[in-house]
């Protein structure tokens, strides 16, 4: 005889049937089963590298943190970020770079071309974020377009920016004839920016003499021998040295009565005569949306290096006064921003 199951709704089946269902009701409890041990394990925040050769108020943090909260990472809920400043000192970012690389970050952005350096010594693997940079200069991309390796971001230099702040100082200053530059011949993107200016000066007629920087200890001396040089006004490289010093550069020229000019408005802000450059908040802020593709699954390598979109002059009127400067018309007409 056949044996027969008796259940509660009423009918019989065979034990062929009953295998069957006893079969898919352990499975669905499994599925169930893992399915709830899946929801409840926590999801993995990301966690972010921020790398600057600078202090903390030096830096443009906080345009990169609104990037990212514009693209829905909220710091502390689903992204973390470690932060780690050199406060201008370049011979720290080797030990706050390894810091990160044995933290793990997911993905560490730097600041600026050192910063870049250091990082790409450190790892080849985790993906390296410019917000602000001169990767063809270095060497550390293929290309703007096809970058390759890790990393990519924003690329900073524009060239002919270094001709275009002689140009307005000496609109500003027409009897302009010898200008003394700040630069650091250890850092690279100093070093060619003190190369880039030779044919602008020249073509303006202006002779620029060369006050080497290395530490923020040579600043006195530089600044004796702007002095003795008896020069018309100042110009100010990208240095971490200069950037951590602003106030103290911009306070001798004021004392000097020598016209300054920088390539960050920051300048201007410690009271500076002038700023001319690209944007770093809007870098920073620009920066936020390659975190943003990589997270989600995009390869440095393929993610195209973006050059400056908005650049800005700023003019410190306050600054001109104590000078005893009036800034023209046309110059203060193309000025993105006045400080009264």
């Amino acid at each position: 005889m056949k044996a027969f199951w008796i259940l509660d709704f009423g009918f019989s089946i065979g034990r062929s049937e009953r295998n069957k269902i006893f079969s898919r009701a352990i499975c669905t409890l499994l599925f169930a089963l893992c399915g709830t041990a899946a929801a409840q394990q926590p999801k993995k925040v990301p966690r972010i590298g921020f790398l600057s050769s600078f202090s903390r108020p030096d830096t443009p943090h906080q345009a990169f943190r609104e990037g990212l909260h514009n693209l829905g990472w909220v710091e502390g809920r689903n992204i973390n970020i470690e932060y780690r400043y050199a406060n201008g000192r370049e011979d720290r970012l080797a030990g706050l770079v390894a810091d990160l690389v044995r933290q793990k970050v997911d993905i560490i952005v730097t600041s600026v071309t050192t910063d870049t350096l250091a990082a790409k010594s450190a790892t080849s693997t985790i993906p390296i974020v410019m917000a602000a940079g001169d990767p063809l200069t270095i060497g550390v991309v293929a290309s703007l377009a096809h970058p390759g390796g890790n990393i990519d971001g924003l690329y900073q230099k524009a060239p002919e920016l270094s001709g275009k702040r002689l140009e307005v100082l000496k609109e500003i200053v027409p009897r302009l004839s010898r200008v003394a530059a700040i630069w650091n011949p250890e850092i690279r993107v100093s070093t060619f920016s003190w190369k880039e200016m030779q044919d602008p000066a020249r073509e303006l007629k202006v002779q620029l003499h060369s006050l080497e920087i290395r530490s923020p200890e040579d600043l006195e001396e530089a600044f004796e021998k702007a002095g003795r040089a008896r020069v018309d006004a100042l110009l100010i490289m990208p240095d971490p040295v200069t950037r951590t010093n602003l106030k103290r550069i911009a306070d001798f020229a004021i004392k000097r009565r020598l016209p300054s000019v920088s390539h960050i408005r920051e300048f201007t802000e410690a009271g500076g005569l002038m700023a001319y450059g690209p944007d770093r908040s809007d870098l920073f802020r620009r920066a936020a949306t390659y975190v943003d593709k990589i997270l989600k699954g995009a390869k440095p390598a393929d993610l195209p290096v973006e050059q400056p979109m908005k650049f800005e002059l700023v003019i410190n009127l306050k600054t001109a006064k104590l000078l005893g400067l009036t800034i023209p018309q046309s110059v203060l007409y193309r000025a993105d921003r006045v400080i009264r």
